[in-house]
């Protein structure tokens, strides 16, 4: 049963709940406010006019008792928004709400200066987002049909290079599994390019050249290979391992020379340009770095920047 106040009572107070961007935790948090009974809605960005500080398909989750997480801009307007959640919950009815450039909303304006639509809606059956969670637990892409004429969400499977965007009369949300970095080195590099990537919350396994529990079915779409030696022949099995399967990214430390005799080497084993240009060397988006600290921001700040291009 949605949770409800009466005309006499004071609305619940909104109130956020944990700091987030995790799509997955977002999800999960809906589907438990609507299974224990506080009721919950899901609030969807699904119209961007001018700026805004997130893409299309952003999204918070709303709790019948006024705690939320997740974002729809830069932070400045979520209360608002789940207080208009909390009556959408009330009522049982899904609704629009546009803040900023054409919002009723004169005193919610959006520093970027341009205007959003948002999709509040009422959730009533927890399966599709259970659907959703599982199949990013099993690292598959999934999206959510969201149909405003009938209130109604529905796990769709996400055709191969689906954006969230309006499908006729839907909109489709497009879920993708966590960015998960392989990284491959050894000494100090590796272990500061760790240390950066599981800050940024990447699923981030770590080999060094001791390693024996690799196994190259790890590597999916969702993956990225980072090769931190400074030995060529210690780096070609895991190239050989990244090259075999399909990661969004693949980068090698070491200089242009060094890249040449891995380009000859790879060669050799039969490898074709175009296998080989898939390779990012040298790796890192900032170019030469001299120390540990340096590389690791390069590359994990060129992994991100990959995985966001892949997502269009």
């Amino acid at each position: 049963m949605l949770n409800s106040f009466s005309v006499l009572d004071t609305p619940p107070v909104p109130v956020c709940a944990f700091l987030t961007d995790d799509a997955g935790a977002i999800i999960n948090y809906a589907a438990e406010g609507a299974a224990c009974g506080l009721g919950s809605a899901l609030v969807t960005l699904v119209e961007i006019r001018g700026g805004a500080a997130r893409a299309l398909g952003a999204q918070m989750a709303v709790h019948g008792d006024g705690s939320y997480c997740g974002y729809i801009s830069g932070g400045c307007t979520e209360a608002a928004v789940a207080a208009e959640a909390i009556a959408a919950i009330s009522k049982g009815t899904d609704r629009y709400l546009s803040l900023g450039g054409g919002s009723r909303f004169f005193d919610i304006s959006l520093p970027c200066g341009g205007g959003i639509t948002l999709a509040i809606h009422v959730v009533r059956d927890v399966r599709p987002l259970r659907q959703v969670l599982a199949a990013l637990e099993g690292r598959r892409r999934i999206a959510l049909h969201y149909a405003p004429g009938t209130q109604t969400i529905t796990a769709v499977k996400a055709p191969a290079g689906a954006i969230s965007s309006w499908s006729d009369t839907a909109f489709i949300r497009v879920y993708r599994p966590n960015l998960r970095l392989i990284l491959c080195g050894r000494g100090i590099e590796l272990e500061a390019t760790t240390r950066v990537a599981m800050a940024s919350e990447f699923e981030v396994f770590a080999f060094d050249q001791t390693s024996r529990d690799f196994e190259a079915s790890i590597i999916d779409q969702e993956t990225a290979v980072a090769l931190l030696f400074h030995d060529l022949d210690q780096e070609l099995p895991w190239l050989e391992a990244g090259l075999r399967r399909k990661p969004f990214y693949i980068g090698a430390l070491g200089s242009k020379r060094t890249h040449e005799r891995r380009f000859q080497a790879l060669s050799v084993m039969g490898y074709s340009p175009a296998q080989i240009d898939r390779i990012k060397a040298p790796i890192g988006l900032f170019g030469p770095t001299r120390d540990a600290n340096a590389l690791a921001l390069s590359v994990v700040a060129e992994v991100a920047q990959a995985y966001s291009v892949s997502q269009n």
